[in-house]
């Protein structure tokens, strides 16, 4: 058979299913009937095959958005498999409730008006910690809509989230902190965060933790938010260790961290500077303030240099022949420090960080005038201006 022959045989032969898509129209076509598989057995009436369609619906919207949106039909007979008698209906129906609700404002809304709160908040209540693991981190994703905020708030769960705090295990802990610094964020809420205590159990936790670790940022930014409070204040100031405990994440916590610790502080000292001024110098703020001064964000540094201002002897400037310059109102605290080890540490920081401000002040300079700084030009120090105890 000739060439042309043999063109006409393959051009005329039956084409496959496979030949006449596209990779995309395959994998869409895929796509569809893994969804709508997975849709039939959830909405079954057999107990297995819900928890194993619950099962691929987790791994499905893991990491997939896309999933998460074709899912959304599968909210009710979800939610509905949490009342449940079944530890392993309940476990599957959380933890692909849970996925449907990442970055899903829809389905967290879908999963609230659903009634999923109801068997949630039991779950925080079991005496089985695997579902209150799984209820905790379901309920710190809800928290962090808007639009579920007020709901969650009026079902009470609070102090449910504080008993967690305490006694709950690692994961739980972290999660429950993260949920009420979500909620915290809805103004209404924080008298009734206040009412369940939760700054003892916090500072616990933050003492426990890594500084730099996300659930120090929460810790911090949710005690920042209850400093608006005097009962709050009070709270913290109580606590053994509670404004120390703050103190220590503003000298090494991440950089967010470091914000919402000065700024709690400072709200104290704003709030009531005579009876919080010297609880927060006994515990060596000093150091680390100096730093924020230099190294903060730039919240950090005007926070910083607004409490050092409060901290100093007197809130008003001197006189006009003693500036109220931050040189100044950092020596006049050094020199109320009694602790040695404090004073000689701040006299360092101190030293440094008017070193840093010249040497920038230099390179502004020259880099206004486009010239280079002489070989033999050297900054002078200031250390010899601060004398050691």
């Amino acid at each position: 058979m000739d060439s042309e022959g043999e063109n006409s045989v393959y051009l005329n032969s039956p084409v496959s299913a496979a030949d006449s898509f596209s990779d995309g129209d395959i994998r869409r076509t895929a796509t569809s009937s893994a969804v709508q598989q997975t849709l039939f057995l959830i909405h079954s009436d057999d107990p297995t095959l819900k928890v194993q369609a619950a099962k691929e619906i987790r791994r499905l919207t893991k990491t997939s958005q896309r999933y998460r949106r074709h899912f959304s039909t599968a909210v009710k007979p979800l939610v509905n498999m949490l009342r449940s008698e079944s530890f392993e209906s309940n476990e599957a129906a959380l933890l692909a409730l849970l996925n449907l609700a990442v970055k899903d404002e829809g389905n967290k809304i879908n999963i609230i008006d659903a009634g999923a709160l109801e068997p949630i908040i039991g779950f925080l209540q079991s005496e089985n910690a695997i579902l209150q693991d799984h209820a905790t981190a379901a309920l710190l994703t809800l928290s962090a809509s808007p639009a579920t905020k007020p709901i969650i708030s009026a079902s009470g769960v609070f102090s449910l989230l504080v008993e967690i705090i305490r006694h709950g295990s690692s994961q739980a802990k972290a999660d429950a902190v993260m949920a009420l610094s979500n909620l915290s964020t809805y103004q209404d809420n924080l008298l009734l965060i206040l009412r369940a205590q939760p700054i003892p159990s916090t500072v616990s936790l933050l003492k426990s933790c890594k500084k730099s670790s996300k659930t120090t940022e929460r810790c911090t930014a949710l005690i920042e938010s209850l400093m608006c409070y005097e009962e709050g204040r009070n709270s913290l100031i109580s606590e053994d260790g509670g404004v120390l405990a703050v103190v220590e994440v503003l000298e090494s916590g991440s950089a967010q961290s470091r914000e919402h610790a000065v700024g709690a502080l400072l709200t104290m000292c704003q709030s009531d500077r005579a009876k919080y001024r010297e609880p927060i110098l006994r515990e060596g703020v000093i150091p680390g303030l100096l730093e924020l001064t230099v190294q903060g964000t730039a919240k950090s540094r005007t926070k910083a240099q607004t409490l050092l201002r409060l901290l100093r002897d007197t809130p008003y400037p001197r006189s006009e022949l003693e500036p109220d310059t931050l040189e100044n109102i950092v020596s006049n605290l050094i020199s109320q420090i009694d602790c040695e080890e404090q004073s000689g540490k701040a006299k360092e920081m101190l030293a440094e960080m008017v070193q840093v401000s010249m040497e920038q002040s230099l390179r502004h300079l020259q880099q206004r005038a486009l010239v280079c700084t002489p070989a033999d030009l050297s900054v002078p120090s200031c250390v010899s201006k601060i004398t050691s105890k």
